[in-house]
């Protein structure tokens, strides 16, 4: 029965405000000290022209958004793309049956097998990718077991085929974490539903148990895709000269070019792309 006295809201008092903000104000720094200011900086570089010996000169110019259209910048951010997709559905591939046979583990496993997908994160992110460099090098343990077998040596290294290989390692987790998560929040008596009803296990799986999941796959896919599209270290050490990504043209322009406002342009593009990523996952995983 509704209440004939209508409650009216309590407004807040200046202490409770205070309260607030006294909490908030840690965080509010953090976002403003390391991330506006810093793009707010970046931003500004992009409207100056670099100085004959590096730097930057503090004159006005559209040039450096001019260059963003080049067709040779344009070819190393769609190799990026394509890299970063191939290395997202993969990881999509492989972690999604990973993730599905985790959650169906006994609850004493579980926790085992979440550890052993989190493990490689407990090792310094370099000494990874050094260790990659060493079992695919000519004379490493990879070519070595394929010469006994008259399959090798092979050049395994300083390929696309390796960097897809070396993020897919890196950045798998990021994959099966979300997923697994997505999977055990099921209510299990759905898919017990679904099987009553003559359904057969992939028809289940097709129309039940992937539906309900699509927020944990957009999750997961965005986690892989972001970082290994902005990253740097695994191009450069797998991939050699022969493959440049967006991360390593970034850097080469701040580090060896010294072309400051040109890097903080192509680093203002790249923000761009994720920001409209992460748009675009927020709008799906709601319709999902």
């Amino acid at each position: 029965m509704k209440s004939e006295v209508e409650t009216q809201p309590v407004p807040r008092s200046p202490g409770r405000w205070l309260g607030a903000f006294v909490f908030l104000s840690p965080g509010l720094a953090y976002l403003v000290v390391l991330m506006l200011v810093p793009l707010a900086l970046v931003f500004s570089y992009t409207v100056f022209q670099r100085g004959r010996f590096g730097g930057v000169v503090y004159e006005f110019t559209t040039e450096n958004f001019e260059r963003l259209f080049d067709p040779l910048y344009l070819s190393v951010v769609l190799d990026s793309l394509k890299i970063a997709a191939l290395t997202t559905l993969i990881a999509l591939l492989v972690g999604y049956p990973t993730a599905y046979l985790i959650a169906q583990l006994p609850k004493k496993w579980k926790t085992l097998a979440l550890v052993a997908v989190v493990l490689p994160f407990w090792t310094n992110f370099i000494i990874r990718v050094y260790a990659w460099t060493i079992l695919l090098s000519g004379p490493g343990l990879v070519n070595s077991a394929l010469a006994k077998i008259g399959l090798g040596p092979l050049e395994l290294l300083y390929n696309q085929g390796t960097i897809v290989a070396g993020l897919l390692y890196s950045y798998l987790p990021l994959m099966v974490l979300p997923l697994y998560a997505a999977i055990e929040r099921l209510d299990p008596q759905l898919r017990e539903a679904s099987a009553n009803l003559g359904a057969s296990g992939f028809a289940t799986f097709r129309k039940v148990t992937l539906p309900l999941t699509v927020p944990g796959v957009l999750t997961g896919c965005l986690f892989v895709f972001v970082p290994s599209f902005g990253n740097f270290v695994i191009p450069e050490m797998l991939g050699g000269n022969k493959s440049i990504m967006v991360g390593n043209l970034i850097r080469n322009q701040f580090l060896a070019a010294r072309d400051w406002p040109f890097g903080a342009t192509l680093s203002l593009a790249l923000i761009a792309v994720l920001v409209v990523l992460l748009i675009v996952q927020a709008w799906a995983a709601r319709r999902a």
